[in-house]
């Protein structure tokens, strides 16, 4: 885009944003895992830098109405905004709970954006 009188898609832009907001909740969980395996002074040091990092995008994405929401822990739902890769695993009378969120919902003002995608496993585990 060189050009004043061009016109923006605004489509295009939101796709974009929505793939950078849910590209980076991803890289801080990457982020989350590589820090584990630090001493515990670079740990701390390096915390510090991904929490602040998680905190701009949660900020950001507030000023237009995003929010980026994990499910792990939550009692499974058919009805909840997330497929999950491995329901075929369990019987239909067992109770799932969302082990691993693979990718966030993203909820914007007027509800779901893009629906997540979870892994299950069963609640008594």
């Amino acid at each position: 885009m060189s050009g004043v009188d061009e016109e923006v898609d605004y489509e295009a832009l939101t796709g974009a944003l929505l793939t950078l907001a849910v590209e980076s909740w991803r890289f801080g969980r990457a982020g989350e895992r590589v820090l584990m395996k630090l001493d515990e002074g670079e740990q701390r040091r390096h915390q510090r830098q991904l929490r602040w990092f998680q905190k701009k995008l949660e900020e950001t994405l507030t000023e237009i109405g995003i929010r980026i929401v994990s499910l792990e822990g939550h009692a499974f739902d058919p009805g909840m905004a997330a497929t999950p890769l491995n329901l075929e695993e369990f019987d239909g009378d067992d109770a799932l709970v969302v082990d691993q969120m693979l990718e966030p919902v993203v909820m914007g003002p007027t509800g779901v954006v893009r629906a997540g995608t979870v892994t299950l496993k069963k609640a008594d585990q």
